[in-house]
């Protein structure tokens, strides 16, 4: 019998089915509009763009102006691309507009989906961003989808890292610009660095489509964005650190896998301190608990961290003396991004590489705060639906599952579960072969390098040709996945999210294109195209004979959405296919979040070796503990957005008043108000109200007046004066102030003045804001320990980090006014002492150089005469105890730290 929500689905449909049925009106007036936009010449497309321009800028809605927009882009797009648009992709599209995350399976054309809504959206003239997982596929999709919006006048472009400040300037300025996550985030965080407004980047944050929406808005959400500079060198602490780690016992610290969190115990900490005394890193009498030992303490955690939780070859790869890390997700490396906190030191610092400085943190966000700052947001992938929940909540997006274009043929068989990892990757071995005998492409998913190199192994053993596909192969990336789908073909990929290149049966006919074309440039393109269609045609016949193509998970992801973006690899636009995962008891997901029981039933069956259990319950009960582990995810996501948001809103306060700063032509008023604020604040201060003149500080207040006005004023003699009281003093305060501020604006020129008013505020508001995000931090890294007294933290950080703030605009207003106070003209001797200081300080570095060069060409060695009385190179008992920072006793001229004090 059928239950009632089954019953009322069966006569009302999903919701999903509700919203898909309400799009049919506008694809059906899409559809009538074809003949008549297919009548239109190359310049009346373009004279169609200007019209709906003009009707968008002058109040017409887009809902609107959406069919015959749409009608406009498939028309364009069949002409510069041969692409005509599906009905299924207009629906995308529109859900798109509306501001909803389209799923959409892979090969159903995402990249063309977009422009119809960033064409439509781009008619109000305030720009849209295309947001890609990577700068090849933000590039790729810019060049190919910019051909349409070239045939229909419009311009677009694509930012990536490394660009000059005029050509980004100018990508921004297009109709749509296309770039990465990461560039988009940075750039807003380096415009609340600039100072000028034509210097910004981005004028708007209108509208944006994010591809692969769920690995960047919820998988890269846990990372904020940071924007940082250098601290002080401190490369030798983590060689020591790095020196105890390897000294550990397993009694020493706990490993909590599901967290990946480590801490030391009791035992741990009495090792530590012993450790440490021994290597004059704690002072004799110290321990770990005092204050004092904070920063050691942060540093060793780190060292912890370094060595059992981040893992060679699957967090991190080494290359080129640089440790560099991987996504989880997509398995690729993602150059240039560093841990913080000295954790990427403390990695470093294992592999014996190079320890660079730690950084200081200038700007950061978080990719859920940056991304709200849209006024419209929408995304587009293969699998969202079951994160649908985290996007309703933070983004305010709903999920849309946008139907195939052809049904899906695919076959999902239930997982095999062995009891061993050997058992399941022996197994995987024989699948393969049997695929392979008849020529059935395989794609065998992995989640880190190492188990991809396993594999890799054991294929080599038994003569099976493949490919690998994995952090280390990067730059093959779309060449590979391009070939998975080729007739007797067999790939290992580690993790295949967001890839950007269709695994098409009988490989990617572009690619075999443009390869017979290098390989014959004098060959005429239109016979090669219909050379290599036809033998493609003919080899995709094959691969569809033989079955499809065949995917293979090696393993369960944490996450069911990266499982089925591995599974959607096949079946692409109708394709038969055939997908199983094979598991094992040993697998990380089974052993940490795994059911007991089930291995208790496998032992009560008495499975033998080579044996596998398959049936659906076990898929199910594995859902379930995927579906765990996305909610503990999600509420970590949620904690850290909590804590983030009230530093945003402090960020969008600073960010909006240097925005108004930088478009300000006159910004005395606001410095004469800070001025007078610091005056009534010293007032207050040295003659508190409701006091009497007597148990006033006037000494106090002259020499704060000195010194944070500038001003040599009596207010002493002023406060001895029968019947003054504080706000007589104020007054006369404040009017010396401005008279001072009136005469060095004529001094200085009203123009100068006004310049130096604008600069002296944007640099003390950027030095305050970065000290004020390091003392943020600081109070972040520590909250948590309030819960141990039973306050709550994030109540106890709000609290706190708001009275930090007002503390910093409280600092601002002193610096600001204290600069301009005692800022002055030079005189004209003043000027030329400066400059032929200049010159000679000039002149001496250009001598320094040439001797240092010189020095290095005849550098004597050091001699017996040079070193300190009683030195003997191999015996260090008469070295005496110099300074880490000191000469070395060898007399070698370098300090001892790099000479004979040098450890390991």
């Amino acid at each position: 019998m059928l239950g009632i929500g089954t019953l009322a689905k069966k006569v009302f449909g999903t919701p999903n089915d509700r919203k898909i049925k309400a799009t049919r009106p506008l694809v059906e007036k899409i559809n009538a509009l074809e003949p008549e936009f297919e009548k239109l010449s190359d310049e009346g497309l373009k004279e169609k763009t200007a019209e709906l321009r003009e009707r968008a800028q002058g109040g017409e809605s887009l809902d609107d102006l959406l069919p015959e927009a749409f009608a406009n882009v498939r028309e364009g797009a069949r002409r510069a691309l041969g692409l005509r648009a599906f009905d299924t992709q207009l629906k995308g599209g529109i859900f798109l507009h509306q501001g909803n995350i389209s799923e959409m399976k892979t090969g159903e054309g995402k990249t063309l989906v977009a422009t119809f809504p960033a064409y439509l959206n781009a008619l109000v003239g305030k720009g849209v961003h295309v947001v890609t997982v990577n700068d090849y596929l933000a590039t790729r999709d810019s060049e190919w989808m910019g051909k349409v919006f070239e045939i229909l006048g419009m311009r677009a472009a694509v930012i990536f890292s490394g660009m000059s400040n005029e050509s980004k300037i100018a990508a921004y300025e297009a109709d749509v610009t296309y770039g990465t996550n990461n560039e988009f985030g940075f750039d807003y965080l380096r415009d609340n660095m600039k100072s000028e407004l034509s210097e910004l980047f981005q004028k708007d944050h209108y509208f944006a489509i994010v591809d692969e929406v769920d690995s960047i808005l919820i998988d890269e959400a846990r990372t904020p964005l940071i924007i940082s500079g250098p601290a002080d060198d401190r490369s030798e602490l983590y060689s020591t650190i790095d020196e105890i780690i390897p000294l550990l016992s397993d009694d020493h610290f706990d490993l909590d896998e599901k967290t990946r969190g480590v801490t030391f115990t009791e035992d741990g900490n009495e090792f530590l301190e012993q450790q440490l005394h021994a290597r004059g890193l704690l002072e004799d009498g110290q321990t770990l608990y005092d204050p004092e030992s904070t920063t050691i303490v942060h540093h060793v955690n780190q060292g912890l961290r370094a060595h059992k939780v981040f893992q060679k070859d699957k967090d991190y790869i080494v290359r080129d003396g640089d440790v560099v890390l991987i996504d989880e997700f997509t398995g690729r490396m993602m150059a240039g991004r560093r841990l913080s906190e000295g954790l990427h030191q403390a990695i470093e610092a294992k592999e014996h590489l190079d320890i660079k400085p730690e950084n200081v943190t200038l700007a950061s966000i978080t990719f859920q705060n940056f991304f709200r700052l849209y006024d419209k947001l929408a995304g587009m992938t293969g699998t969202a639906s079951t994160e649908a929940e985290e996007f309703a909540e933070i983004y305010g997006l709903g999920v849309v599952e946008v139907p195939t274009n052809r049904p899906i043929a695919r076959v999902d068989e239930d997982d095999q579960v062995f009891r061993t990892t050997v058992e399941k990757y022996t197994a995987i071995i024989k699948e393969i072969q049997k695929a392979h005998e008849k020529n059935q492409p395989v794609l065998v998913g992995t989640t880190s390098i190492e188990k991809s190199e396993v594999l890799s192994a054991m294929l080599d053993k038994e003569g099976v040709a493949h490919n690998v596909l994995n952090a280390r192969q990067h730059e093959r990336e779309a060449e590979i996945v391009g070939d998975a789908g080729r007739f007797g073909a067999v790939t290992i990929a580690t993790n295949m999210a967001g890839r950007g290149t269709d695994i098409q049966l009988g490989g990617n006919i572009e690619m075999k294109v443009m390869a017979a074309l290098e390989q014959n440039p004098d060959a005429d393109p239109v016979e090669i195209r219909a050379s290599e269609e036809a033998k493609h045609a003919a080899e995709k016949q094959k691969v569809i004979d033989a079955g499809g193509l065949f995917v293979i998970g090696s393993e369960r992801h944490e996450s069911r959405r990266i499982d089925n973006q591995l599974r959607g690899r096949s079946g692409r636009q109708g394709d038969p296919g055939r997908t199983v995962f094979f598991l094992s008891l040993e697998d990380d997901l089974m052993r940490i979040f795994g059911s007991e029981r089930l291995d208790k039933v496998l032992k009560t069956l008495g499975m033998k070796e080579g044996e596998a259990i398959i049936h659906p319950w076990v898929n199910k009960s594995l859902e379930r503990a995927q579906a765990k582990v996305e909610g503990r995810n999600f509420d970590m996501r949620k904690n850290i957005l909590k804590f983030d948001d009230v530093m945003n809103d402090q960020r969008k306060v600073i960010f909006g008043q240097r925005r108004e700063i930088m478009a300000a032509k006159d910004l005395s008023d606001i410095a004469a108000d800070m001025r007078h604020q610091v005056i009534d604040d010293l007032i207050d201060t040295y003659m508190p109200p409701k006091s009497y003149a007597d148990q006033w500080d006037t000494a106090g207040l002259y020499a704060q007046v000195l010194e944070k006005m500038g001003l040599d004023e009596p207010v002493i003699e002023w406060a001895a004066e029968e019947g003054v009281d504080d706000e007589e003093i104020r007054d006369r305060l404040v009017k010396a102030s401005d008279e001072m501020m009136a005469q060095k604006a004529v001094a200085f020129g009203s123009e100068n003045m006004r310049q130096i008013e604008k600069q002296v505020l944007l640099q003390t508001i950027d030095t305050k804001w970065r000290e004020h995000l390091v003392t943020l931090e600081h109070l972040r890294s520590v909250i948590g320990f309030r819960g141990y007294a039973q306050r709550d933290p994030l109540n106890e950080y709000k609290t706190e980090s708001f009275q930090l703030f007002e503390n910093m605009l409280d600092g601002l207003r002193e610096t600001v006014t204290q600069q301009l106070s005692h800022v002055r003209p030079l005189s004209e001797e003043e000027q030329n002492q400066m400059l032929a200081q200049f010159a000679a300080q000039q002149t001496q570095l250009q001598h320094q150089a040439d001797d240092a060069e010189a020095a290095i060409e005849a550098a004597p060695a050091p001699s017996e005469a040079d070193a300190a009385p009683g030195f003997v190179e191999d015996d260090p008992s008469t070295w005496g105890t110099p300074g880490r920072n000191e000469k070395c006793p060898c007399g070698s001229g370098k300090k001892f730290k790099h000479c004979h004090g040098r450890i390991g």
